[in-house]
């Protein structure tokens, strides 16, 4: 990234203002989320009423009704919950390639969805991974906490190889509560990325995959004799490229897009593709929201 260039422009903040981040399922939390649960409690939009039972908190009484029909009943409402959201956050070797490199898309947009967290109070936890997780770096609080956030993303760097076996077997460790996790990645881990997190989704977790590529990952522009290096491993490999050849890599490099949308699908999640010539704001507002990823 540039030394001027902004992480994210004034312009774009002002629309992200009206956003907020959405999941499907109801997290156990503490009051005070944007996103209304299904589980019944001590909330503030009214549910429904129940009979008293010992041990109940009087304060939850529905006087009037107690006037009314000479019962005591228990005013129920709908709990608003403060749900743990991840930002899981690929800093893999893999994420620095491209014409426009993986990485700094990659943390453009996460720090557009921190903010719109931060502005609804959600409890936030940027975690960078690569072959294992790095230190996340928790924020809440309000929009007044976003400076740090973009500070401590601007200091981030790639490294390591891709390891989703290793991250989830650390994060199924580290997560007591159940949450969101939203995954900035390329998926790009040739031992399989798929049942790690299909592991992670078995323990109650909820699962957004936004799936980044350069347009050369999908579309190579180049032909002929090619000598191409792991950006990873570092393994090389001499190949012969022309138009039949790149067709077939195109069509391959769908068909691995298609399973990791499955994978999201399949786990009652989201799945967003994006080039990374798709500007950060019109990612947002296009497929982030069309996924239903920000509401």
């Amino acid at each position: 990234m540039a030394r001027n260039e902004p992480l994210i422009e004034a312009a774009l903040i002002e629309r992200l203002e009206r956003l907020a981040l959405r999941w499907n399922q109801s997290f156990t939390g503490l009051l005070g989320g944007s996103n209304l649960s299904r589980v019944p409690g001590g909330g503030y939009e009214f549910l429904d009423h129940r009979h008293f039972c010992q041990g109940d908190d009087l304060r939850a009484v529905n006087w009037r009704a107690y006037l009314r029909f000479d019962r005591l009943l228990l005013k129920l409402c709908r709990l608003e919950p403060h749900t743990p959201i991840r930002l899981m956050l690929d800093r893999s070797l893999s994420m620095s390639t491209g014409a426009r490199p993986k990485f700094e898309y990659a943390r453009k947009l996460a720090a557009a969805l921190c903010y719109v967290g931060l502005v609804r109070v959600e409890n936030l936890s940027i975690q960078p991974f690569s072959d294992g997780l790095s230190e996340p770096f928790r924020c809440s609080g309000g929009r007044h906490r976003f400076g740090p956030v973009v500070d401590y993303l601007s200091r981030l760097e790639t490294g390591g190889r891709t390891d989703y076996s290793q991250v989830v077997r650390q994060l199924v460790s580290d997560s007591s509560r159940r949450g969101l996790a939203i995954v900035i990645s390329d998926f790009l881990d040739d031992r399989d990325c798929e049942k790690p997190l299909r592991q992670f989704v078995d323990r109650g977790h909820e699962l957004t995959l936004i799936q980044l590529w350069a347009e050369e990952d999908r579309t190579p522009p180049w032909e002929g004799e090619l000598y191409l290096s792991d950006a990873e491993t570092g393994a090389k490999l001499n190949v012969q490229f022309d138009s039949d050849a790149q067709a077939k890599y195109t069509a391959a490099f769908d068909e691995f897009c298609r399973s990791v949308r499955q994978l999201a699908l399949r786990s009652e999640g989201r799945y967003i593709g994006l080039s990374t010539s798709t500007p950060i704001e019109e990612a947002i507002f296009g497929p982030l929201a069309r996924a239903g990823g920000v509401a």
